[in-house]
């Protein structure tokens, strides 16, 4: 099976995409595109699954970079290919034939670009790195390599869905706390349930910092699990562990 590839008009003409689950060589609970090296899938299976991925970004595999993902709000800028895997939740670089890249099970893959500017950026946003401000660490960061905010496109990619992202009322709590303004990111579920719409909250923090353009793809990574891997959808099915999506972005 051939790779999927999804894109974005607002990232053209940068070479960038968000890699679905298909057209990898996992199999078993991890079948696909498993690029997650933290899963316990095979470890030469997962460097055959990022080959694929680094051949379709027109890149070597050392110079697909990514991170140990900890939910953060760390943002690392790259001048080259980094020698040692940095603990941050998204990367930045002015630096030609470098794909930055993120992995994700229902958390947001979120890919930044200012064309103009040459500048490019990948991060990792769930609801803990949203909150503590890795979107904005992002700009930043892009900032200090010569992008302007007004010039940024930034383009969340499949994530969990408002329908299928249920949460309880001490994270509804938190986020009152942080700002009463949030209470419009929650939908009533049953009992005390609460539905959150991390795409919404994260799209309002980009926008209220001054972005270009902020757009969401609208794939849910719960609902569609042909082409989708989601670390809730696997909690509630009992399973063991998951795969992780890859999403990149070059200049």
């Amino acid at each position: 099976m051939t790779l999927e590839i999804l894109t974005s008009d607002a990232l053209a003409p940068l070479r960038h995409g968000f890699f679905t689950r298909r057209g990898g060589a996992s199999s078993g609970i991890f079948a696909g595109l498993n690029c997650g090296g933290g899963s316990t899938d095979l470890s030469e299976v997962v460097s055959i699954n990022r080959g694929r991925v680094a051949g379709a970004m027109g890149v070597e595999p050392d110079h697909l970079v990514t991170l140990n993902q900890v939910h953060s709000a760390e943002a690392v800028v790259l001048h080259g290919p980094p020698r040692d895997r940095h603990e941050a939740d998204a990367l930045v670089t002015d630096c030609p034939g470098l794909a930055l890249a993120v992995l994700t099970a229902d958390c947001q893959p979120v890919l930044f670009a200012d064309a103009a500017a040459g500048v490019v950026g990948a991060a990792h946003a769930g609801w803990r790195g949203a909150m503590n401000g890795i979107l904005e660490a992002t700009l930043d960061a892009m900032e200090s390599l010569g992008a302007t905010r007004a010039g940024t496109v930034a383009v969340i990619g499949p994530t969990i869905s408002q329908r299928a992202y249920e949460v309880g009322p001490e994270f509804l709590a938190d986020f009152i706390t942080d700002d009463p303004a949030n209470a419009r990111f929650f939908a009533t579920g049953s009992g005390d349930r609460m539905q959150f719409d991390l795409p919404g909250y994260s799209l309002a923090r980009l926008r209220d910092n001054g972005v270009g353009q902020a757009v969401w793809t609208r794939h849910c990574t719960y609902s569609d699990p042909e082409r989708f891997f989601s670390y809730r959808r696997s909690v509630h099915g009992g399973e063991a562990d998951y795969g992780r999506m890859i999403s990149a972005i070059r200049l």
